[in-house]
């Protein structure tokens, strides 16, 4: 009989125990996660990377006010909190804008100082230290992928593309229109999203040329963010370009999918904002999609009509889950979301800046597991 009640008692436990974990499942939601103490107000965080579960990094810019330009942000997440890293020698004012890591100790940021000169950071996963950058580039962005690192930029008003051949920087063929992001795979299959004429546009490398898509064709559409699944799945995010309309009227967001022969526009649940960061699952298949000022009409006859729409969407192959971020006291909503994955694992970090009291801004870190 008391083996009887044991093997009973068993049986509930478990089942209990899977009816919680069921319902974690099904509550998984996006965490703030608080910044160092030591940040000083007027911060804002423009990227992230990571490259494992205790090692992640962040940059921006902190302390800028209405005299001052402000100082370059470095955050390092050790696996269980997240710590201003020191730029020992690093004295220059400004901001940086984005960041990338072949490795854990080969780590890229580009930034620009008060003056306006492009600053090239390189870290060997512990400090900081100053690269020389492109001469005459005006540097924006930097991507790494398939052991490559590539670099965005203009130099005398035109864009630039540059690749780290092994010595230095290598200026690369630009496709027509302009480029906003990479997907690097390989030194000879590399993806540009970016803006022509023609509108929103997706171009691939081959290693000789670029072969350049048109994905949405709509007056002042334009794609920030590709990611390469395959030859035949590729994806782009960006905005879907409006003709005339008031000031401050609100853009559709795009999102578009390449299937091998041709792009088409993704429907999403939400109508309004900006795509500004994809994100790939530890296989490498489409994961997150960040969408900023994201809003979509209200049921009708709901007032107003407009409401606030999801900030994320979870993709599974096959429909999205919408997730909103999490309110933060004090605070308003992100104005920018950028995602990074820790590679491996199902965590992804989205980093950025939100309203702050009386005008200010603040730098937002959250993470979902």
């Amino acid at each position: 009989m008391a083996r009887r009640l044991s093997v009973a008692a068993l049986a509930v436990a478990m089942t209990l125990v899977t009816a919680l974990s069921s319902a974690a499942a099904e509550t998984s939601s996006w965490q703030h996660v608080p910044v160092p103490a030591q940040v000083r107000p007027q911060a804002g965080l423009n990227e992230a990377v990571a490259v494992g579960p205790d090692r992640a990094w962040a940059v921006g810019t902190d302390a800028v006010g209405r005299e001052a330009p402000g100082f370059p942000l470095v955050l390092r997440w050790n696996g269980q909190e997240w710590q201003r890293q020191g730029l020992r020698g690093i004295r220059w004012q400004g901001e940086l804008l984005s960041v990338a890591a072949t490795a854990p100790k080969q780590v890229w940021a580009v930034g620009r100082d008060s003056a306006g000169g492009s600053r090239l950071l390189r870290s060997n996963g512990t400090a900081w230290r100053e690269s020389r950058p492109p001469s005459g580039v005006a540097l924006t962005k930097v991507f790494t992928g398939g052991g490559e690192t590539w670099l965005i930029g203009s130099r005398g008003g035109a864009q630039a593309l540059l690749r780290r051949d092994g010595r230095g920087w290598q200026d690369m063929p630009v496709p027509p229109g302009t480029v906003y992001g990479l997907h690097v795979k390989a030194a000879d299959d590399v993806w540009a999203a970016g803006a022509s004429d023609a509108g929103a546009a997706v171009s691939h490398w081959n290693g000789q040329e670029w072969q350049q898509t048109i994905v949405y064709g709509f007056p002042r559409a334009a794609v920030g963010s590709v990611l390469a699944v395959s030859p035949t799945e590729v994806w782009a995010g960006g905005t879907g370009g409006f003709i005339g309309g008031p000031p401050g009227r609100p853009i559709p967001p795009l999102l578009a999918r390449f299937n091998g022969q041709a792009w088409n526009r993704v429907v999403m649940p939400t109508n309004f904002g900006s795509v500004t960061s994809l994100t790939p699952t530890a296989s490498g298949s489409l994961g997150w999609v960040a969408v900023t000022r994201s809003q979509k009409f209200a049921p009708p006859g709901g007032v107003p009509p407009i409401v606030p729409g999801p900030d994320f969407l979870a993709w599974d192959g096959q429909s999205f889950t919408e997730y909103d971020e999490p309110t933060v006291a004090g605070e308003s909503d992100s104005s920018l979301l950028r995602l990074a994955p820790v590679p491996g694992t199902s965590t992804v970090w989205s980093v950025g800046r939100a309203g702050g009291p009386e005008s200010t801004f603040t730098p937002r870190i959250l993470r979902f597991d």
